[in-house]
């Protein structure tokens, strides 16, 4: 299995970013991929996951800025972020779950198989 983050960089408060994982090797058909970020010190904040159906659910913190979807193809899957601030400055990974169900508790990073390398944030004031 491998994903692999990319679109972060530097951004001004207030403007948006497009991340992307794209997802290879992957032979099972039931999965999920989850978006979370995590800062120096801190624990790994969930931000948004989607399932191989579509069927996505967010951190209500993060459901107002942050949107996720993914492609006809089901190889990359995006997290649209939007009025960015300062405190969304972090590593953002993707990471992926191949046991269900999926909506229960999809938030706890622990519940996940893989993920990518990360792609870093930074929101500056």
């Amino acid at each position: 299995v491998q994903l692999v983050e990319s679109g972060g960089g530097p951004v001004d408060s207030g403007g948006s970013l497009r991340l992307s994982c794209m997802i290879s090797d992957v032979r099972a058909d039931n999965y999920a991929i989850t978006w979370f970020r995590q800062d120096p010190g801190q624990g790994r904040e969930a931000i948004s996951t989607i399932t191989n159906a579509d069927i996505s659910y967010y951190a209500n913190s993060m459901k107002d800025r942050f949107t996720i979807s993914r492609d006809a193809a089901k190889t990359t899957v995006n997290l649209g972020m939007e009025t960015l601030k300062p405190e969304d400055t972090a590593v953002y990974y993707c990471e992926i779950r191949f046991h269900g169900p999926y909506g229960l508790d999809w938030y706890k990073w622990t519940k996940y198989d893989y993920w990518g390398q990360g792609t870093q944030v930074t929101v500056s004031s």
